[in-house]
């Protein structure tokens, strides 16, 4: 391991510089970096140490694999799908009392009704690290903000069953087999009943709110964005939203 290492994924330079990381900033960073202080290491999150020179954040390494699509099969086992569950409710219930008084403003989007918890806003395989099969943090806050457990829950789901198309990108195991997972992601988080009345439909929208930011991305200039539409990544978010439909949990 070399003593600095550029990291591999995601549309941001992120480079390891030992046991830290160093990752851009945006007008959004104040907010997230309050945040962290709270969470102080709790809940699988890296700590903040600050700005570099340059004004990049300085965070904690996470040590672990880091999985992508298509998913690995440590990120497929059940055990990966329980802990991921898991830890997606521990932070949650860790941000719940700051939730009622962080600020609304200043996050990369608008904060969303009702406030119950910070969201992560991108909680999914690519933005965890795992120890073997276990799912043992997250990173990438930049879409972090105040709002329902739903917002995180609808798009965790969709990721870690996933609830994909079969023979789509990113697709993985039957329509059996998803459902199976489904279920049990909300098992383990402890979802209510009334939640999950509303969870497809949750999944849905998340899904179509994704394509709208990507749109108004690439609108701005984002050249990141912009690939992500030439590939066709749109046509998969809308036909999966239609696709949910078809689940029960």
């Amino acid at each position: 391991m070399t003593e600095h290492e550029t990291l591999a994924g995601g549309i941001n330079e992120v480079v390891r510089h030992g046991d830290r990381v160093h990752r851009p900033t945006g007008p959004w960073s104040p907010r997230v970096h309050q945040l962290l202080q709270h969470l102080d290491g709790r809940a699988g999150t890296p700590r903040f140490h600050g700005l570099a020179p340059d004004g990049s954040e300085i965070l904690d390494f996470l040590p672990g694999e880091v999985a992508n699509y298509p998913l690995t099969p440590a990120a497929w086992s059940e055990t990966a799908l329980l802990s991921a569950a898991g830890l997606l409710r521990d932070y949650h219930d860790t941000t719940e009392g700051y939730a009622r008084t962080a600020p609304r403003d200043g996050w990369q989007l608008p904060a969303l009704e009702p406030i119950e918890v910070i969201c992560h806003g991108d909680f999914a395989p690519y933005n965890c690290v795992m120890d073997g099969d276990s799912v043992t943090g997250m990173f990438d806050f930049d879409h972090a903000r105040p709002g329902p457990r739903m917002w995180d829950v609808a798009y965790a789901v969709y990721r870690w069953a996933p609830l994909t198309r079969p023979g789509s990108a990113d697709a993985h195991g039957t329509p059996a087999e998803q459902a199976a997972r489904l279920a049990l992601f909300c098992d383990r988080y402890g979802l209510d009943q009334a939640s999950r009345g509303t969870l497809l439909d949750a999944v849905a929208a998340r899904l179509r709110h994704m394509v709208a930011f990507m749109r108004a991305g690439a609108a701005a200039g984002s050249a990141a964005f912009a690939g992500h539409l030439a590939a066709g990544h749109h046509l998969q978010y809308l036909g999966d939203a239609d696709y949910v439909r078809t689940f029960t949990c």
